[in-house]
């Protein structure tokens, strides 16, 4: 028999306008490494994780939010 291994989910919601600018609810959404964390980990829908991807983004090419964090370094 084969064990089933459950996936914890981390109910992360987004209430408003996801903002660029706004790097502390940005970095919810990040590991301590600077990855994005996945959309069945997070629990967002499907529209607001591709904001949310395109925020990070925008953010990064703005130097407002790390590509990498320092410890990776």
């Amino acid at each position: 028999m084969r064990k089933e291994v459950k996936v914890k989910k981390v109910k992360r919601v987004i209430d408003s306008y996801i903002d660029y600018k706004d790097s502390k609810q940005l970095q919810r959404f990040l590991t301590d490494q600077g990855k994005i964390i996945p959309r069945r980990i997070t629990g967002l829908t499907a529209k607001q994780h591709r904001e949310l991807v395109t925020a990070i983004k925008r953010a990064r090419h703005l130097a407002i939010l790390p590509f990498i964090s320092e410890a990776v370094k």
